[in-house]
């Protein structure tokens, strides 16, 4: 049996529990590269595997979680560990006494570095490595590829498509996310569901992360958009540690209590992650029999999303119309230069305006319009966290578009031509996006309605014959100029209205009603207002324009979609004081203050540049920058705004930042004044590769005033030891991944202490908690980056 039918099956699909632990008490050494130490072991890992299958576990995952070839040391390749790692899986299946159906699942991990913006990682690159991993597995015979506790939305969307686009076999993936429902990069659970559950995996979940008890919220929000099979391992409840070993506050009884509820909610793959062993995966196991599957019953709400941000279409939606070239000779002059920033201005005054998505549109001759739309979309997503909405006639544009795309997007568009339904729709099945179809075909735009609709009911046909809901489809009646063809306005109207009785959504762009006349305005907002009766779903306008925003947030209040008037009444309660929206946000207008705020890198430099010439270098820095800084950090704790945002408004620090000090060098020659507030020590301990956390928190420190010294990754006791005492660091701040590693960190700490008594350490990454800082001899525990700077503060 396949595992896709044993999915149809009604039963609970069964996966092992923690290698890591079972390697760990079979003699892997703190540091020790967990995939080298099973190569060199074939009889332990195969042992450990047989105990879990003999326990009742289906599927056996390999033991490839780092197998990829940034983290393998000299002398292993990923095709060595993948194929001893299969083999030896094979084996055990064999030798075990279950009578269980049983599969090998390719168990693929974060690559452990942070993808473009956030890192410096390409989005290319990362799909060659998950590529490399997947050929080999399909090579080496597994029967599922299972892509496991990922904390950011794109890198998982590149491990899917590697595998979707190397190999015909079972995909299933999941995320990691912490108590306060988010991934380390502030990914919703439901960002993940629309946005991977659309790229045609086979199952989709969390893993890791959290107990029973702290996971069933998150479990629960899947479960309730999710379309497909839902998969769950949980931790053995929190982790704690005990002579340099994580040990785990719950056993196999409570935590069966927790499966239990996981399963009652809908999911239907189970397995079990940090210190689960074999006894877990018994208790599961032995008592499946006595719950049934619950029946995620969900109602299908079409919906886009960010990372952090999910809009459903359960209302009317206005999607900003201004990033887009016709019309606009600002911006076509920036698409001519590569000048992004422009656009992202753009997205902001947007965004502010009350848009809920975001169109892009980088259509102009003479142009490589293929990577504008990828330069583009890279940079509004970097500094906003609202959907997007991608739009051009180029398909190569489009397919750049969705493939890059940080969550799931709306394709503007298809029309009624065979050739653009055959080129167009299948990028848009693959990439699990949601379609715009234009009422038009080889005869133009009909005049009438009837003719409209059944161009309509054609693209709807052909969609759903390429598997796209019809809840994705949004139908364009088009609107064209009055004063061209006054009767047509009508007609767009009339067709709306039965193009809504097909079940499937309905967007305009407004503001073509108006062409050729005078107050222009008046009409587009008098249009607007009969399209929403008609049933407009998402209305393409300038949402910096109150008028039309007028129209659409009264429509909302007249309808009884803004329960209580809430929403009307806080955007309009000060309307006697109120400018248009544009005028009060334009970036030409910006203070430094806000250009950091907003992560605007390469305004910042040139605000700073102009402010040099009457501003003194230390006001600029302690007076705008670090402020602004303080207020993004506040708005990250409150969760306001998210890693990526964060982020970027350290780079716009940065390019300010380097600004100062080339001014600096310039005004005192070779007497070169420093801006730094104090020397820091950052490194990853020995034993461990991972250092995203470390580089965040490099990028705010740096950012705030620090230098700087980054040891990197797998650091040596004495080499930190040397490093401090060399520069006589008054601050490290030394970070670990993984549980194997915090003894390393421990003694890295009482080396330090040893040598330099008056140094202080700060600690922090995945498997630490407070507790932990403080048992393992550390004097500050970093929850994030904006902790990290709050203990400089206090140090330096």
């Amino acid at each position: 049996m396949e595992i896709r039918d044993y999915l149809k099956t009604g039963k609970v699909l069964m996966f092992d529990g923690a290698m890591g632990t079972m390697l760990q008490r079979n003699g892997l050494k703190m540091g020790e590269n967990p995939e080298i130490f099973a190569y060199k072991n074939p009889d332990i890992l195969r042992d450990i595997h047989r105990q879990y299958l003999d326990a009742g576990t289906n599927t056996v995952l390999t033991c490839t979680f780092g197998c990829n070839e940034l983290k393998l040391p000299e002398g292993y390749t990923v095709e060595m560990i993948i194929d001893n790692a299969v083999k030896t899986a094979r084996e055990a299946i064999e030798e075990s006494s279950s009578d269980k159906e049983k599969f090998v699942a390719l168990d693929i991990g974060p690559i452990g570095e942070m993808l473009e913006p956030m890192g410096t990682l390409s989005f290319d690159r990362a799909y060659e490595i998950f590529k490399r991993e997947v050929v080999r597995g399909v090579k080496a015979g597994v029967d599922v590829i299972v892509i496991e506790t990922m904390m950011d939305l794109l890198e998982i969307k590149a491990a899917v498509l590697a595998a979707k686009e190397n190999s015909d076999l079972p995909v299933f993936a999941t995320m990691t996310f912490d108590e306060d429902g988010r991934s380390f990069t502030g990914c919703l659970p439901e960002s993940m569901v629309y946005t991977i559950g659309g790229l045609g995996v086979d199952a989709i979940g969390v893993n890791c992360s959290l107990g029973p008890v702290q996971l069933l919220p998150i479990v629960e929000k899947i479960c309730s958009v999710a379309q497909i099979p839902v998969m769950v391992q949980a931790n053995a409840g929190l982790p704690s540690m005990h002579d340099g070993q994580a040990t785990y506050d719950i056993g196999p009884d409570e935590y069966w209590e927790g499966v239990k509820k996981f399963i009652e909610a809908g999911a239907s793959i189970i397995g079990g992650c940090c210190g689960t062993d074999p006894s877990y995966i018994k208790k599961i196991s032995d008592n499946l029999s006595n719950v049934e599957i619950g029946d995620k019953n969900n109602e299908y709400v079409s919906a886009v999303c960010s990372p952090s941000k999910v809009v459903r279409i359960d209302e009317p939606r206005v999607v900003g119309e201004r990033i887009n070239p016709t019309g606009r000779k600002a911006f076509k002059e920036a698409l001519k230069s590569g000048n992004t920033d422009y656009a992202v201005r753009l997205a902001i005054e947007q965004v502010n305006g009350g848009a809920d998505i975001l169109e892009i549109n980088t259509g102009l001759p003479g142009i490589d319009e293929r990577k504008a739309m990828v330069d583009i979309l890279k940079e509004v997503q970097s500094v906003t966290d609202t959907p997007v909405q991608i739009d051009s006639s180029v398909v190569e544009s489009l397919e750049a578009g969705l493939r890059y795309c940080n969550g799931r997007t709306i394709v503007n568009s298809v029309n009624g031509k065979d050739e653009s339904l055959e080129a167009i729709l299948p990028l848009v099945k693959k990439y699990g996006a949601c379609v715009v179809g234009l009422t038009l075909d080889e005869r133009g735009i009909p005049e009438k309605a009837e003719e409209r609709v059944e161009i309509a009911k054609n693209i709807i046909k052909r969609a759903e014959e390429f598997g796209i809901r019809r809840e994705d489809i949004y139908i364009d009646c088009l609107s064209l100029t009055v004063s061209a063809q006054q009767e047509a306005a009508y007609e767009t109207l009339k067709a709306m209205k039965e193009v809504k009785k097909l079940g499937v959504h309905t967007t305009l762009g407004v503001s073509n009603i108006s062409f050729g006349l005078p107050n222009r305005q008046a009409v587009n907002s008098a249009f607007l207002t009969l399209a929403l009766d008609a049933g407009l779903d998402l209305a393409i306008i300038n949402p910096n324009n109150e008028r039309m925003m007028e129209a659409i947030t009264s429509y909302k209040v007249i309808r009884n979609i803004d329960k209580g008037c809430t929403k009307f009444v806080e955007r309009y309660s000060d309307v006697d004081n109120k400018k248009d929206v544009k005028s009060s946000t334009s970036s030409s207008e910006m203070s430094l203050f806000d250009l950091v705020e907003k992560g605007i890198k390469d305004e910042a430099k040139s605000k700073t540049i102009e402010m040099l010439k009457d501003t003194d270098e230390n006001y600029i820095l302690d007076e705008i920058l670090i402020p602004a800084l303080d207020v993004v950090g506040k708005k990250f704790e409150k969760g306001e705004i998210f890693l990526p945002q964060m982020i970027q408004s350290a780079e716009a620090v940065k390019a300010s930042l380097t600004v100062i000090k080339e001014n600096l060098i310039s005004k005192n020659g070779d007497k070169k004044e420093d801006v730094s507030k104090g020397k820091i020590i950052l490194a990853t301990v020995e034993g461990d590769i991972h250092d995203i956390g470390k580089n965040i928190v490099k990028i705010m420190l740096e950012n705030y005033g620090y230098e700087i010294i980054d040891l990197g990754r797998d650091v040596p006791v004495d080499k930190v030891v040397e490093k401090a005492v060399e520069e006589n660091i008054k601050l490290v701040g030394l970070s670990a991944l993984m549980t194997t590693t915090v003894k390393s960190m421990e003694e890295t700490i009482k080396a330090l202490k040893e040598k330099m008594p008056e140094v202080k350490i700060f600690v922090g990454g995945a498997v630490l908690t407070e507790d932990y800082a403080s048992e393992i001899g550390a004097d500050f525990y970093a929850k994030d980056a904006k902790s990290a700077v709050e203990i400089a503060k206090i140090i330096l």
